[in-house]
């Protein structure tokens, strides 16, 4: 292919060699990368895509109806490393005819491994422990000293049991759970692969030990885990956030765990990310936060780079995406 044939592509972030390598392979692409491990700033952003024929995105980066008239007539197809899309302007995208690439499924084995660690860590108080450790705190064997609470024979709620939640789900029956409840827009199948019984949300809000957000984002959901939502939970139960960290109210958040309503919280997912070092939530004990980590694996994030470029390609080519988002 002539220089003067070669596709632009717009990639916005330094990403795993595996995508990078596939692209440049092709032989049809003029890439042109924004180096950095950190996001590009909006005035490069647009300076960037400006004629692209595909964009390579992250969840960082806003792909609204400014992006897209920057770009202009020559895009066809946006590929994003990630499973969420909310950072995309879906209907204008749709509205233009550009295809659109994103990532489900390989990172459901890596985020799920991930909730399972932040709700062990977070019950079990495992940071405060490390803490009292490096600190002098530890003096000797206390019968009640960090004590926290355990899985077995206990009631986990998951709210949303797509991949991800039935992933969750199946690595939390082996520690001895008694009851597998989750709730969404209607019963799932696959339920039964976990013994779930599908309930209402109240229902899984009063009855849990360990609630587990793994929903998506939507209107329904956005600010859906709230003061109301918190104070139907007990007193000794647990709340963890893999999803997105808009899903709930960080300050009713605050006021039930520094009030003592709910025992301890655990994200993976904040609003803003990253959550000011200064953040209310960040004083308790009892908030375990990490930095949107799900899918940190080193083979995880290859597999997900190398399907964000294949999906370019084919969407540069009119094939059939491996994983297109159907708008």
């Amino acid at each position: 292919m002539s220089a003067q044939q070669m596709l632009k592509v717009f990639v916005t972030r330094r990403i795993p060699q595996e995508g990078i390598k596939i692209l440049q392979k092709a032989g049809m692409c003029n890439l042109s990368v924004w180096d950095s491990d950190e996001p590009v700033p909006r005035a490069e952003l647009l300076k960037g895509v400006a004629g692209a024929h595909g964009i390579l995105c992250l969840l960082s980066d806003k792909i609204d109806t400014e992006v897209l008239d920057a770009a202009g007539p020559n895009l066809k197809v946006i590929s994003t490393l990630s499973v969420g899309f909310d950072h995309l302007a879906i209907d204008e995208i749709k509205k233009r005819g550009i295809r659109v690439g994103y990532t489900p499924d390989v990172l459901t084995d890596a985020t799920a491994e991930l909730t399972v660690a932040l709700l062990l860590a977070t019950a079990r108080r495992l940071p405060e422990g490390v803490e009292e450790v490096k600190n002098g705190g530890w003096s000797t064997w206390k019968p009640l000293w960090l004590c926290g609470y355990g899985l077995s024979g206990s009631t986990v709620g998951v709210i949303g049991l797509g991949r991800i939640g039935l992933a969750i789900a199946k690595r939390l029956k082996p520690f001895g759970v008694k009851r597998l409840l989750y709730t969404g827009r209607q019963p799932k199948p696959q339920a039964q692969e976990v013994d779930g019984e599908y309930v209402p949300l109240d229902t899984l809000v009063s009855e849990s030990d360990f609630v587990v957000v793994s929903c998506s984002l939507t209107p329904d959901t956005q600010g859906l885990c709230d003061k109301t939502f918190f104070s139907k939970m007990k007193k000794t139960s647990i709340f963890i956030n893999t999803s997105r960290g808009s899903v709930v109210n960080q300050e009713d958040l605050y006021e039930a765990l520094s009030s003592g309503q709910i025992a301890a919280a655990g994200l993976d997912v904040t609003t803003p990310e990253p959550l000011p070092t200064d953040h209310p939530l960040l004083t308790l004990k009892n908030c375990v936060v990490l930095p949107h980590i799900g899918s940190a694996t080193y083979s995880t994030r290859g597999v997900m780079s190398a399907l964000t470029a294949n999906n370019m390609l084919a969407g540069l080519t009119g094939s059939e995406m491996p994983s297109e988002l159907k708008l």
